[in-house]
């Protein structure tokens, strides 16, 4: 993702072209060994010196390749390519390693651990929230595993665009003009470079490879880059003094004010959120990026490379918060004790349901009443519900099991553990 990636990657493509050239005869093999080793041999701080007198940059990597051949090779540096054979192909090589070689490690790693914590929280009571008020009680196992399961698919859309990625060695207006000249087969040519460097051969290009592929990769990837930001936000949100479900583990030398020393923060969740903040914008570039006047035009070449910027910041934040779950405390007494003050109320739901299962032809308005009484008096909804004359009639309907829900809510958890395990099954299939 470095600069000097950047040369290497270039000068690698421009070895290619070479030796593809040599086995049709076009040079010699020491021709395109001559090049190869230059090719290696090429650093940034070289081709930036040569662009201070050509003001182009891939005229420049091909001059100083050139230095390092002998003669005779020299004349097959470069030859028959155009800027954005080199660059475009390039970068779609090494957005593609880095993938591999940086983000899915590091996207994988993290889905394993969030899988771990669902899996060890999956029974654990927590009280849902939805507008921010408390709902239905769920696990914190449930909770976790949203993030299992959409982080999956993310990191599922990331590989399916990576292989999607596409160089290109069709010439100055993607005709493969250049090309005709020199060999009798130019497609065959590009797909011999295209298919060495492990890059899909496109079915069509102009002076630059079609943007959508790229476009297709950032997409997945700042698609996973939410999943990061919002999973911070809640665990974020739990770790609120008057919420304190969760804590980040801190060092014992960590200080979380210049001012106020009891303060504990939630450094690494707020930190990817913030990362987020920074990132997610730049897909409107990608796109602006997306428009190339007739076969090319330049108002990509500047904004273009900072695209891997936005790999690196993904795989920091997944490595962040990699460590941050793996030391997650998950505080079962502030968990119970939350869920425990919605206790009177949380059980309206199922009076509600069971009411309507066993007759009741307006259930939810009566129950709703009921609620109203309960949060003006230091009544539970149950109780103003037996003593109601016409729902007790229904309520002695109730079997021995529902009763027991009503008696206690907290266990009105439905599927959250079952469908917990479900998902991380399924995940750890996938990456394990």
């Amino acid at each position: 993702m470095s600069e000097n990636a950047r040369i290497r990657y270039q000068a690698k493509v421009e070895a290619e072209l070479a030796k593809a050239l040599s086995k049709r005869g076009v040079c010699s093999e020491k021709n395109a060994s001559d090049i190869e080793q230059a090719c290696r041999q090429v650093s940034a701080s070289e081709v930036y010196e040569e662009e201070k007198k050509t003001r182009h940059d891939v005229r420049a990597l091909a001059n100083v390749i050139k230095r390092k051949v002998p003669v005779d090779s020299q004349p097959f540096v470069h030859f028959g390519a155009t800027s954005y054979d080199i660059v475009d192909t390039a970068n779609a090589l090494r957005y593609k390693k880095a993938v591999e070689e940086l983000l899915l490690p590091a996207l994988i790693n993290l889905e394993l651990k969030l899988i771990s914590l669902a899996e060890k929280t999956a029974h654990i009571p927590q009280i849902g929230r939805t507008h921010g008020q408390h709902a239905e009680p769920i696990t914190f196992g449930f909770t976790i595993a949203e993030y299992v399961e959409r982080l999956g698919n993310r990191i599922q859309e990331i590989v399916r665009a990576k292989e999607n990625l596409a160089g290109k060695f069709s010439g100055a207006v993607g005709a493969y003009n250049a090309t005709s000249l020199i060999v009798k087969d130019p497609l065959k040519l590009e797909k011999d470079i295209l298919t060495a460097l492990g890059l899909k051969v496109p079915n069509y290009s102009t002076q630059v490879a079609m943007p959508e592929p790229t476009q297709d990769l950032f997409n997945a990837m700042l698609g996973a880059f939410t999943v990061l930001a919002n999973f911070s936000d809640d665990m974020r949100h739990l770790q609120r003094t008057e919420i304190s479900e969760i804590a980040e583990a801190v060092s014992k030398d960590q200080v979380g004010s210049s001012t106020m020393p009891h303060k504990r923060n939630p450094i690494t969740f707020e930190n990817v959120k913030s990362m987020w903040k920074q990132f997610v914008p730049r897909i409107v570039t990608i796109y602006l990026d997306s428009l190339s006047e007739h076969q090319r035009d330049l108002t990509n070449s500047a904004s273009q490379r900072f695209l891997p910027e936005s790999i690196v910041a993904l795989v920091y934040s997944a490595g962040k918060l990699s460590g941050a779950v793996d030391k997650l405390i998950v505080d079962e007494v502030s968990i119970r004790k939350n869920i425990e003050a919605s206790k009177v109320l949380i059980v309206a739901e199922p009076l509600y349901i069971l009411l309507a299962k066993y007759g009741h032809p307006d259930a939810h308005e009566a129950v709703r009443k009921v609620s109203f009484k309960a949060r003006d008096s230091n009544h539970s909804v149950l109780e103003i519900a037996e003593s109601d004359s016409t729902l007790k009639n229904f309520i002695r309907m109730f079997s021995q099991e529902e009763r027991m829900i009503l008696q206690d809510p907290i266990t009105y958890t439905g599927l959250s553990e079952k469908k917990t395990h479900s998902v991380c099954i399924l995940w750890k299939k996938v990456f394990k």
